[in-house]
């Protein structure tokens, strides 16, 4: 509990920052946890309208309308912050002491989803305890309907993965909460516990979708396994893969799920999520929506995009690449028109910290290092920043997660490309579901931006 002389002392978002530092020594459930977090957030943004309602952000510009929105200041996102240069920070923390700070599996080094989850949601650090009851809750959770199981088992195999990911979540919505719910009628305060209890639903069945799918498409025939409550989310959700016995595929999925978990809320599956959550849809719905935002090629399906050109580089340059031979199939693939997938970002302007992260699970496996594959993505790495400078028409010529992210599930045996954006949508319902309980806890309204013909942008700018 908080110190109540300092709490009244300080300045409220100061206050929530340093809660959000401290482990707790009491073992209590995140909905016990929001319970006393809420009211805090409420009076916080309460203290932003009455205050600061008239000060401005930022000057909104033609490009800006006709340019996609990119880097407009329009939208509130609590758990996470993007910063150009300094990449993701959750509730001010960033990868590295996420790394250090957040509970990992037992017997495992890798911070894994539910302490993220945690994280995100209360702005906390959770302590072990905790950590291991919301796995714990989540696995009790975890076992799909009867409906929602015979719905993907009668899906066509060839149906992109992606396609099923999004009807089994939407499918998700007949036992809704939230809807049944506001149905029966329903204060405005308390729409934030129900849209919890689908989002914990959600989140927790993810895994048995998402492996569902995998199996009837790439294994058909093969048994599940079923749910062990003694495992974390995805420990159940790679052993629901056929995987459970690779460990170190085990550690590298917790990293990869627990870092893609949430960043920032501009990117297209997070504003989805946002604006059909701010309709009052409940969350199967919004993150339904949000999953088919992911599965264009301009945003999560990248990854796939990323691992094909890697492997064509090999296949046409063989394996004993040196930084000459990757620099020419680079300026290759450039003067055809085409970009290098893995490089840029619409925000960073470093080194995404998350593929850093991730080419340092890499150097701790003996195993990987020797994989042709990854030294490719490593030495891609120590020429590619340069070729791009020089060809002068990308923004940021450093590499984003996905540059690292598929080489690692191709080492071990996830080999499926089209399978690849599954295991980010599974991720990234972390924090679009914590913002859409948040959105509900704050009573945020509909999102409704104004919009502009070419003949009306004109005329303003005439005048």
């Amino acid at each position: 509990m908080f110190n109540r002389s300092v709490f009244v002392a300080k300045p409220l978002a100061r206050q929530i920052a340093l809660a959000g530092q401290r482990r707790l020594a009491s073992t209590k459930t995140i909905k016990e946890a929001l319970d006393e977090i809420v009211p805090a957030k409420r009076a916080q943004l309460q203290a932003l309208k009455a205050e600061h309602s008239q000060a401005v952000l930022g000057d909104v510009k033609v490009e800006h309308l006709i340019g996609g929105m990119r880097g407009l200041k329009s939208m509130l996102w609590d758990a996470s912050v993007l910063d150009p240069n300094e990449g993701i920070r959750f509730h001010g923390l960033s990868i590295p002491e996420c790394q250090s700070q957040l509970t990992a599996a037992p017997g495992g080094k890798e911070i894994i989803a539910e302490s993220m989850l945690w994280l995100l949601l209360t702005g906390k650090v959770p302590t072990e305890a905790e950590t291991r009851q919301l796995s714990q809750e989540l696995a009790e959770r975890g076992q799909l309907p009867k409906h929602v199981e015979k719905l993907l088992d009668e899906l066509p195999t060839t149906l992109h993965p992606m396609t099923q990911l999004g009807m089994g979540v939407a499918a998700l919505n007949h036992d809704s909460a939230f809807q049944a719910a506001y149905e029966r009628g329903i204060k405005k305060t308390e729409y934030w516990t129900y849209a919890l209890e689908d989002s914990l639903d959600l989140i927790a069945k993810l895994p048995a979708i998402a492996a569902r799918i995998y199996r009837n498409a790439y294994r058909p025939g093969t048994p599940l396994a079923d749910i062990n409550k003694d495992l974390d989310l995805v420990g159940n959700y790679v052993n629901m893969l056929g995987f459970g016995d690779n460990h170190s595929l085990t550690e590298y999925l917790r990293l990869y799920i627990a870092l893609h978990g949430d960043h920032e809320g501009g990117n297209a599956s997070a504003h989805t999520a946002h604006l059909i959550g701010s309709t009052l849809a409940d969350p199967f719905l919004a993150y339904a929506g949000a999953l088919y935002a992911l599965a264009g090629p301009l945003h999560g399906l990248a990854n796939q995009e990323v691992l094909r050109w890697q492997l064509n580089m090999r296949k046409e340059l063989g394996d004993n690449l040196t930084h000459d031979h990757i620099k020419e199939f680079l300026w290759k693939t450039l003067k055809s028109g085409q970009v290098v997938p893995g490089y840029g970002h619409g925000v960073l302007r470093k080194s995404d910290p998350r593929f850093t992260a991730l080419l340092q699970f890499c150097d701790t496996r003996p195993e990987l290092l020797a994989d042709p594959v990854i030294q490719m993505v490593k030495k891609t790495y120590e020429v590619a920043p340069a070729v791009l400078k020089e060809h002068g028409k990308t923004k940021n010529p450093y590499p984003n997660v996905d540059a690292a992210s598929g080489c690692v599930l191709y080492h071990y045996g996830l080999k499926e490309f089209k399978y690849y954006t599954v295991i980010f949508g599974v991720s990234r319902a972390l924090g679009a579901l914590t913002q859409i309980v948040w959105a509900r806890a704050l009573g945020l309204p509909i999102e409704r931006p104004k919009s502009l013909s070419m003949d009306a942008i004109e005329k303003l700018v005439k005048q």
